[in-house]
């Protein structure tokens, strides 16, 4: 799949939880409506920069924009764990 034609299908999308279905991607909703502005920000700027040619690639832009926001609200001082999705890799 090329680039356009992931943007195409990334634009007929009709809000941000039939992204993250669409990319396969379980995470808890209450989390997702809190931040989905700076998540799609995030995932966006993504895209720009990588300019991802499959899915596999736009799904782990996606993925990695999910961890970076989520890690950023952990407390740092007691070193905890990432929960934010059932796919982390930085479990």
């Amino acid at each position: 799949m090329s680039f356009p034609k992931l943007q195409r299908q990334l634009a007929s999308l009709p809000n941000i939880e039939a992204l993250f279905e669409y990319f396969e991607v379980e995470v808890n909703r209450q989390f997702l409506y809190q931040n989905q502005s700076a998540i799609l920000k995030r995932f966006n700027g993504y895209l720009l920069l990588q300019k991802p040619e499959d899915w596999f690639a736009a799904r782990r832009a996606l993925r990695t924009a999910f961890c970076k926001i989520h890690r950023g609200q952990l407390d740092t001082q007691t070193r905890s764990a990432c929960r934010g999705c059932t796919s982390c890799l930085r479990r």
